[in-house]
């Protein structure tokens, strides 16, 4: 159950979590609400169940956030009047706190307290609204274990990639010096030419024997400065690929074999030529222009008055069609010098029907239109494995030998690689209208997105519920 508030009151949603365990997250999904209103959404394992791996000596939830000195609302705003890329950030958040490395900041800084010989359990969590980040703890190792609220097969690390929208749960052991260790976040940042908030923010990891007493943190006379740990560069895109292949299934899974469905979808930006009504300053992109983003070129529009959800299941015409492409409607060289022909995609509310049951593979290919970039691709109401990734044209000769039909990852979201290939498998077992979209929200508003529209099966399980007698109207 989860109680949200909304303009004069709240609203309690009901659901069934089934199959998973681990680190989720809940947040509004309206303009740029995001950048503020979100949390942690822990799933622990049943009563008399454990986890499969030592129990955790204590836990800590670390929400990743991305903070404007301004209402974000009003930034958002701005890049839609005038067709410009937003303002960036001014400063990443852990847990709601900049940390040391910020001006005025370092009275708030979260403290992780850890004891010498205990192996604790952080859930990582990123929230920040537009950029994936790098995360690391000074002269720790990270054991992870789960994502996404799957468990994972455990590896060990030193680093964390996170796109916007990912989870990732890691052990930390407490087998160093008893001090104080910086943990840190910054921003892995693929697309070229572009301005990014290139802070960083922190968080300590403190020892119990040397936990501070006073606001000064002093032991004895000296005063114990964290040690800060080496970040990755903020275009590290080999040590970004090399997390993410890392991933596996803690055993053999049922990875679907036989496909129904094969989609082809190119992911990228675009520009739109300024329309011969506007005034100059509402085309302030490359060249007068105006920034949008689209899925196999076509640029998705969220509608005005309905829910594409209610209209499908009430079978109400006008609002979306059916005619999404399963393939780019052109082919071309999709990491390569592109044409200027393709940088204007069309625009509509396309959705791509599937049948109830029917197994479904998607490639996701990163274009260099405008410019390549790191893409987080989140898919409402499903998980998804990931079978494969890699740089340039996905090859369906060379590329399909590689896919991991043992024990892939489940994933909810998947970081496709900038100038790169991503491919996931999925069954269509829960019916309704669920938008695949990029999670770096100013890509949303560009258009990066598209709907799946999944058949009802056969009986009441299988058949989109109707909504609740007290569910409040838009």
């Amino acid at each position: 159950m989860l109680v949200l508030a909304h303009a004069g009151g709240s609203y309690t949603h009901r659901f069934t979590v089934q199959g998973q365990e681990g680190t989720l997250w809940w947040h509004a999904h309206s303009s740029w609400l995001r950048a503020t209103v979100y949390g942690a959404l822990i799933i622990h394992p049943k009563q008399g169940d454990s986890y499969p791996f030592p129990k955790p000596n204590r836990q800590a939830t670390l929400l990743l956030g991305e903070w404007w000195d301004a209402n974000p609302i009003d930034v958002v705003r701005r890049a839609t009047r005038t067709g410009a890329a937003p303002n960036v950030s001014d400063a990443y958040t852990i847990n709601g706190q900049p940390g040391d490395l910020y001006n005025c900041s370092s009275k708030g800084t979260i403290v992780v307290p850890i004891d010498s010989g205990e192996t604790n359990l952080l859930r990582v969590i990123n929230a920040a609204l537009n950029q994936p980040l790098f995360f690391s703890v000074a002269n720790h190792k990270l054991t992870v274990v789960g994502a996404d609220a799957s468990y994972t097969k455990p590896f060990t690390t030193k680093v964390l990639m996170l796109g916007p929208g990912q989870t990732t749960d890691v052990l930390i052991t407490g087998d160093q010096p008893p001090s104080r260790y910086y943990l840190a976040a910054r921003a892995y940042f693929s697309a070229q030419n572009a301005p990014f908030d290139n802070t960083t923010t922190t968080a300590i990891l403190e020892y119990k024997s040397v936990r501070c007493n006073t606001t000064s943190c002093k032991k004895g006379k000296t005063v114990i400065k964290p040690i800060m740990p080496k970040l990755p560069a903020f275009n590290d895109t080999n040590t970004a690929s090399a997390f993410t292949k890392s991933f596996r299934s803690p055993r053999k899974v049922e990875v679907p074999t036989e496909i129904d469905e094969n989609l082809f979808f190119t992911i990228g930006l675009g520009l739109n030529k300024c329309p011969k009504h506007f005034r100059s300053r509402r085309c302030q992109g490359p060249n007068g222009t105006r920034f949008t983003a689209s899925m196999n070129n076509v640029s998705f529009v969220l509608p005005n008055n309905m829910s594409i959800l209610q209209a499908y299941q009430q079978n109400i015409p006008g609002v979306y069609t059916s005619d999404f492409p399963a393939n780019p409607p052109r082919k071309f060289d999709y990491t390569g010098n592109v044409s200027r022909s393709l940088w204007q995609p069309s625009s509509g509310t396309k959705g791509y029907k599937l049948k109830y049951g029917s197994r479904v593979q998607v490639v996701l290919q990163d274009t260099s239109t405008v410019t390549p970039e790191n893409h987080p691709i989140h898919l409402h109401g499903y998980d998804f494995y990931i079978l494969a990734e890699g740089f340039g044209n996905f090859n369906v000769k060379t590329d399909t030998k590689k896919f991991n039909l043992v024990d892939p990852p489940l994933r909810n979201t998947v970081s496709v690689p900038a100038n790169g290939w991503a491919v996931i498998r999925f069954v269509a077992d829960n019916p309704g209208a669920w938008v695949m979209h990029c999670h770096l929200d100013v890509h949303i508003n560009w258009g990066l997105a598209m709907v799946f529209l999944v058949d009802n099966g056969v009986g009441e399980l299988q058949t989109i519920e109707p909504p609740p007698a007290d569910l409040p109207l838009c």
